[in-house]
């Protein structure tokens, strides 16, 4: 994945260190249910709350209270 100029997140050395706050698991990226991008750590990690976090105007929202829940 090429990073753009208006997202320095999608770089590949930030993608390493960007982590579930939860679970400190890596992300990858998915489409939340509403269409909007996101962020959601391996389903394997915790598997009785599979989440996802928002990417807002470009920024990742890695907060828990924010998560999306993923069904």
């Amino acid at each position: 994945m090429a990073a753009s100029a208006g997202e320095p997140w999608q770089e590949p050395w930030v993608r390493e260190l960007l982590r579930d706050p939860v679970t400190g698991s890596p992300l990858v990226d998915v489409v939340l249910p509403d269409g909007r991008p996101g962020l959601a750590p391996d389903p394997q990690a915790d598997p009785e709350h599979p989440v996802a976090y928002p990417v807002a105007d470009g920024v990742p929202v890695l907060l828990a209270d924010d998560a999306v829940p993923l069904s």
